[in-house]
């Protein structure tokens, strides 16, 4: 395994202290923070802590030390102490409420000939079919519905 070297320097040990003393924050923030407070091996660190006695002392994994100093290596302190973002795509919401009404519609009208009833699937056909949007998956369908109480094979609905 890759050894990684922390070195503070004066402004981010007084910045982790701060963290670790007062005020509030998570509490995965205030251990990453004492992870590399007693990794650091720089000139401003009095006294240096082994990764097991960081182990013990914390009651975490070696594995956890591991990752809080490859991020602050590779990444930078702000990533170190409160781990990374989400990397999720931001998509574009298709069902906007025009098409949330057709859909309803749809579903409390007669199912096709030769169906008993609506299907997730049969309404994302047939609203693409009728041009209410390009394209659709039967679970978008079964959020929408969800989301307006409306259920194809309830009775009551129609």
């Amino acid at each position: 395994m890759k050894r990684y070297i922390i070195t503070l320097e004066q402004s981010e040990r007084s910045l982790l202290r701060e963290i670790t003393r007062k005020g509030s924050h998570a509490s995965q923030k205030i251990i990453n923070a004492l992870i590399l407070l007693n990794c650091d091996e720089g000139d401003f660190n009095p006294r240096q802590s082994t990764g097991e006695t960081i182990c013990g002392v914390l009651q975490i994994s070696p594995r956890k030390v591991d990752r809080v100093k490859r991020r602050f290596v590779e990444e930078g302190l702000e990533i170190a102490l409160g781990g990374r973002q989400g990397r999720r795509e931001h998509y574009e919401v298709k069902a906007d409420g025009e098409f949330e009404a057709r859909l309803v519609a749809l579903s409390c009208s007669q199912p096709p000939e030769g169906y008993s009833q609506w299907s997730l699937r049969l309404l994302a056909e047939r609203a693409v079919e009728l041009e209410y949007i390009d394209s659709v998956s039967h679970e978008t369908v079964r959020r929408v519905l969800k989301k307006t109480k409306s259920n194809p094979g309830d009775a009551s609905n129609g």
